[in-house]
C-alpha cells in the first residue's frame, strides 16, 4: 500500500502528540511522589526539620498542648534508619519535659515501617519512686492503682510472671495520643504501655500485626471504626474507663485474653473475620456486642461479667463458645442468629440472671445450644409468646435432641405459661378496639393519646399492640406501661369467650398441678396431699358418729395415729410442691379449690341428717379372702351385688390399732387405683351422701392418674425420646 505524503504527515503528527502526552504524564506522576517538598499523595514526607519545627511550635487542641504531626507521611523503614532514631529519640525527648507534658496528633498520617509506640513514652519501673516527682497527684494515684493490681496478681502465681516486678518497666504517656484516620503500614508495638490520658484512634487503619499487649487505658480508650487488617492483640490489658470499639473490623485473628475492662465496653457493628478470642476477661461494666459479626469462632471461656452482656442482633457464623463463664446479670440474645453451636457447658449464672432469646433464630440445621443439663433451660427467658411460637418449638427439639428431656420440658412449660397469660389478657385485658375512652385512661393512656386511639380505630383494627407505636401520641415508655394491662384483637363473640375462658381454666390447672406434665416431684406432691386430705375425712365421717344412742367416737390413741400420720403425708406433699411449683400458694389453692368445696358440703348436709341404718358398723368393707397389693384400675369403689362376693366382703374392724390405716388403703385405691387391700363401700344401706363422696374422689382420681401417667412419659428419658422424636 502506498501511503501520500498528506497521510504520513498525520501519522507522524499523531506519534508525535502520543509521545507528547506520555511524556507529561510521566511528569505529573513524579511530581505528586517528590513534588511539593517530597509530598506523597495529598501528605507531606516528614523530614527532621519539619519534625523540629512541630516540636518548637505545638498547638492546643482539645485543652491540652500536642505536637502537630497530621496528614505527614513518616518513614520508619530499616533503610531510612537515620531519620527513624532521631524521629524516636526528639519525640521521647518532647512529650516527657520536667514541666507540662505535650500530646501527639498523628491524624491522618501515613506511617510506614514498624512503630514501637513505647520508645516515645516515658520509661518508667513498675515500683519504686524514682519519678515520682514527674507525676502528679493524678498520674501517681493511677500508677499506684495499676502497681495494687499487678501486686495481687504476683502473689497468686509467682510462676506467671516471667520478668521480676521490682525489675518491670513500663512507657508512661502522660498526655492524649490521636490516631484518627491514621494508616500504619508495618507493625505497631503498643505493649507494656499506660497511657494516662485519652488514646483516640478513630478511623485508624492497621495493615500489619497490632500489639496492646499489657496496655493499660486510665481513661477513654476510642476505636471506633478502626480496621485490623492483620493480627490484633490486647492480652492482659486493662481498661480503666470505657472502651469503644464500634464498627470496628478486625480482619486477623484477635486476642482479648485476660483483659479487665473496669467500665462499659462497646463492639456493636464490630466486624470480627477470623478467631476472636475473650477468654479470662473480666467484664465489670456492660459489655455491648451488638449487631456485630463473627465470621469465625467467638470464645468467651471462662469470663466474668458483672453486669449485662449485649448481644442484640449478633451473627455467629462458627461456633460461640461461654464455658465456665460467669453471669451476674443478664444476656440479651435478642434477634441474634447462629449457624453453628453457642456453648454454655459450665457456665454459673448468678440469682436473677437469665438469658433473653426474644427474636432468637437457628439458621442451619447444625445451629443448637448447649448447656449443662437440667440448668439451661432454666436460664433462658423469652418474655413474650407472638413472634416467639417457631423459636419455641426449635428450642424444644434442640434439647430434645441432646437428650437433656429436662430443659426441653422447661422450655415448654415456658410456651404454655406464655400461652396461658395471652389467654388471660383476651379474657381480662382491655381491647384497644373496643374499649372506652375512659377505660383507656385507667389502664395509662393519657387523654390525648386515648383520643388519637380512638380516631385511629375508626379507619382500621389494631391487630397487635405494638401497631400503637405508630401513632405519633404514643410513646414507648406508655407502651410498657399499658403492655400487660391491654390487649389488641378483635371483639371476642359470647361463645368464643366461652370456649377461651374452659381453655385458659384447663391450661392453668395443668400448669400449676404439675407444670404442665414436666414435674412429677410438683404432680406427686399434689397426690400426696389429696390422699392425706381424703384419707382424714374417709375416717372422720366414718368413726365419728355423736348422734346416735350409742356414739361412736375414735379412741385418743387412733386419732393421734392418724393426726399424727395425715400431718406427716401432708407435710411431704406440700414441701415437694414448694420445692418443685413455681407458684406453689396458687398450686395450694387451686388443689383445695378441686378438694375441699364439693366434699365440705356432702359432709355437712350427711352431719345435718343424723340418723341412717345401720349406725354401728362401718361404711367400708373390705376383701376377706387374700390381702395383697392390687391394682385396681378397673372396678369401681362399690362393693357388687352378687352374692357371692358380699359373703367375701366384711366391715373393716374398728377394735383395731391399725384401722386408721384401711383409710389410706381406700384412699390409695380410690385415687391411685393401687391399694393394700380391695377396699371398697358397702352396697347396702349406704347414704347417699356417703356414696357421692367416694364416687366424687374416684372421679378426680381418674383426671389424677391420667395426669400423672401423661407427666411420666413426658418426663421419662427413654420413653420420651420414644413419643416426641421422630
Amino acid at each position: 500500500m502506498v501511503f501520500g505524503r498528506r497521510s504520513i504527515k498525520i501519522i507522524s503528527i499523531a506519534c508525535l502528540a502520543i509521545a507528547l502526552f506520555c511524556c507529561l504524564f510521566v511528569a505529573r506522576v513524579e511530581a505528586s511522589t517528590l513534588g511539593n517538598g517530597g509530598s506523597t499523595g495529598d501528605r507531606t514526607l516528614l523530614t527532621v526539620e519539619r519534625l523540629q519545627a512541630a516540636i518548637a511550635s505545638p498547638v492546643t487542641r482539645d485543652g491540652s498542648c500536642t505536637i502537630d504531626l497530621t496528614h505527614l507521611t513518616i518513614d520508619l523503614r530499616p533503610e531510612n534508619g537515620e531519620f527513624r532514631d532521631r524521629f524516636y529519640e526528639s519525640l521521647q525527648t518532647a512529650l516527657n519535659p520536667t514541666g507540662m507534658p505535650l500530646g501527639l496528633d498523628l491524624s491522618d498520617s501515613l506511617i510506614r515501617g514498624p512503630l514501637i509506640a513505647r520508645e516515645l513514652g516515658l520509661r518508667t519501673p513498675l515500683y519504686g519512686n524514682a519519678l515520682a516527682g514527674l507525676f502528679d497527684d493524678r498520674e501517681r494515684e493511677q500508677l499506684a492503682r495499676d502497681r495494687r493490681r499487678l501486686s495481687q496478681l504476683s502473689q497468686l502465681s509467682r510462676s506467671l510472671v516471667s520478668t521480676p516486678l521490682e525489675q518491670a518497666q513500663i512507657a508512661v504517656f502522660r498526655q492524649p495520643l490521636k490516631l484518627v484516620g491514621t494508616h500504619f503500614e508495618g507493625a505497631t508495638q503498643f505493649n507494656n504501655t499506660f497511657f494516662l490520658d485519652r488514646l483516640e484512634a478513630t478511623g485508624a487503619q492497621f495493615d500489619e500485626e497490632a500489639d496492646w499487649s499489657q496496655t493499660r487505658f486510665s481513661e477513654a480508650a476510642i476505636f471506633g471504626g478502626t480496621v485490623f487488617k492483620q493480627q490484633a492483640r490486647f492480652r492482659g490489658s486493662i481498661f480503666f474507663e470505657k472502651a469503644k470499639f464500634d464498627s470496628v473490623q478486625f480482619k486477623g485473628v484477635v486476642n482479648f485474653q485476660g483483659v479487665h475492662f473496669e467500665e462499659s465496653a462497646n463492639f456493636d457493628r464490630a466486624h470480627f473475620f477470623q478467631l476472636g478470642d475473650f477468654g479470662r476477661s473480666h467484664w465489670r461494666g456492660n459489655a455491648d456486642f451488638s449487631q456485630s459479626q463473627w465470621d469465625d469462632r467467638a470464645l468467651f471461656n471462662r469470663g466474668k461479667f458483672e453486669k449485662s452482656l449485649f448481644l442484640t442482633d449478633i451473627f455467629f457464623n462458627k461456633l460461640a463458645s461461654f464455658r465456665e463463664a460467669r453471669f451476674s446479670q443478664s444476656v440479651n440474645l435478642r434477634g441474634a442468629r447462629i449457624m453453628d453451636r453457642l456453648a454454655f457447658s459450665d457456665s454459673v449464672f448468678a440469682r436473677g440472671a437469665y438469658i433473653n432469646l426474644a427474636g432468637f433464630s437457628f439458621d442451619s440445621e447444625e445451629a443448637k445450644i448447649t448447656g449443662d443439663p437440667g440448668q439451661i433451660g432454666r436460664v433462658l427467658a423469652i418474655p413474650n409468646l407472638q413472634g416467639n411460637e417457631t423459636l419455641l418449638r426449635q428450642l424444644i427439639h434442640n434439647f430434645r435432641q441432646q437428650e437433656q428431656i429436662a430443659d426441653a420440658n422447661q422450655i415448654d412449660y415456658m410456651s404454655q405459661s406464655l400461652r396461658d397469660r395471652n389467654l388471660r389478657q383476651k379474657l381480662l385485658g382491655v381491647n384497644v378496639n373496643t374499649a372506652s375512652i375512659r377505660q383507656l385512661i385507667e389502664i395509662g393512656f393519657s387523654r390525648s393519646q386515648a383520643e388519637e386511639i380512638d380516631r385511629e380505630r375508626q379507619e382500621r383494627i389494631f391487630g397487635n399492640l405494638s401497631e400503637l407505636l405508630t401513632l405519633k401520641a404514643i410513646d414507648l415508655a406508655t407502651y410498657i406501661k399499658v403492655r400487660d394491662r391491654a390487649i389488641a384483637a378483635e371483639a371476642l363473640s359470647l361463645g368464643a369467650w366461652l370456649r377461651t375462658a374452659l381453655t385458659w381454666c384447663g391450661l392453668s390447672v395443668l400448669l400449676l398441678l404439675s407444670r404442665y406434665g414436666t414435674s412429677f416431684g410438683l404432680a406427686f406432691g399434689v397426690g400426696l396431699v389429696a390422699i392425706a386430705y381424703f384419707s382424714l375425712l374417709f375416717w372422720f365421717v366414718d368413726r365419728y358418729r355423736p348422734h346416735v344412742p350409742k356414739p361412736v367416737i375414735p379412741t385418743r390413741l387412733e386419732t393421734a395415729w392418724m393426726a399424727g400420720s395425715f400431718a406427716v403425708l401432708a407435710g411431704m406433699g406440700i414441701l415437694a410442691i414448694f420445692r418443685t411449683g413455681h407458684h406453689p400458694w396458687l398450686t395450694l389453692i387451686c388443689l383445695a379449690t378441686l378438694t375441699i368445696p364439693v366434699p365440705a358440703v356432702l359432709t355437712v348436709t350427711l352431719y345435718r341428717q343424723r340418723a341412717h341404718d345401720p349406725m354401728d358398723r362401718s361404711y367400708f368393707v373390705e376383701d376377706g379372702g387374700m390381702r395383697q397389693l392390687r391394682l385396681t384400675i378397673g372396678r369401681l369403689p362399690v362393693m357388687p351385688r352378687f352374692g357371692f362376693f358380699r359373703d367375701r366382703h366384711l366391715p373393716i374392724l374398728w377394735d383395731r390399732r391399725w384401722n386408721w390405716l384401711n383409710y389410706y388403703d381406700f384412699s390409695l385405691n380410690n385415687l391411685l387405683k393401687f391399694g393394700f387391700n380391695d377396699i371398697r363401700v358397702r352396697d347396702e344401706h349406704l347414704p347417699g351422701l356417703i356414696s357421692g363422696l367416694v364416687w366424687y374422689q374416684w372421679s378426680l382420681g381418674l383426671l389424677y392418674i391420667t395426669l400423672l401417667l401423661w407427666t411420666l412419659s413426658r418426663t421419662i428419658p427413654g420413653l420420651n425420646l420414644l413419643i416426641y422424636l421422630k
